[in-house]
């Protein structure tokens, strides 16, 4: 009797473990998908599990044409869309996020400047917020909010820009701008211009 018993959980077992590989191949396939929608996403990049779920959309369906490039920024999938002025790049990344409505802005606006290292000083509202806060991060030190790279929006105090914390991607987790890892605003900082389509939904 022992024996069935014993015979019976193997059979049970291994049929529980049958039906989770099965479950978890949908995720991995997703996440195969994801690792494929930009080069950039291999290495340590790609062990990250904090990355919200996101598909490729098609440029048509959010501008007139891509005229210097253009980038969508989706905050629901968390996930930046950057298409090429002749359509032939297409890249995908996971982003963090404003960390709430009242700090988000929607709408269309450009790349207006470009800055590699940039220094980080935060606006009056953040001081205010956070009193404690220093003044000014000079670029290239490791605690700089804005990461190694920085895309200046049309709107005043909004940024695309890199983070050394690694944490805050695919999250909301920022005081109003949009932030990728490090090796992705290098990427997307070498396809950018001045002059950029950006549209944020």
């Amino acid at each position: 009797m022992s024996d069935v018993k014993l015979n019976r959980r193997a059979l049970l077992g291994a049929a529980a473990a049958m039906g989770a590989g099965a479950l978890a191949a949908p995720a991995l396939a997703q996440q195969n998908a994801v690792m494929q929608g930009s080069t950039a996403m291999e290495g340590s990049a790609a062990a990250r599990s904090n990355i919200s779920s996101f598909r490729m959309l098609d440029w048509r369906n959010h501008f007139d044409n891509t005229n210097n490039g253009a980038i969508l920024v989706d905050l629901t999938s968390r996930a930046l869309h950057f298409w090429s002025a002749d359509q032939s790049v297409y890249k995908l990344y996971p982003c963090s996020i404003p960390l709430s409505e009242d700090l988000t802005r929607r709408g269309r606006t450009t790349v207006v400047e470009k800055r590699e290292n940039p220094s980080w000083r935060p606006t009056p509202a953040m001081r205010q917020r956070n009193p404690e806060w220093p003044e000014v991060v000079e670029g290239g030190a490791p605690d700089n909010p804005l990461g190694v790279r920085a895309l200046y929006l049309s709107w005043q105090y909004y940024r695309i820009h890199g983070t050394h914390d690694t944490r805050k991607i695919g999250r909301a987790s920022s005081n109003g701008c949009v932030g990728l890892y490090n090796e992705h605003i290098i990427e997307l900082y070498s396809l950018t211009s001045v002059g950029t389509q950006v549209l944020l939904i």
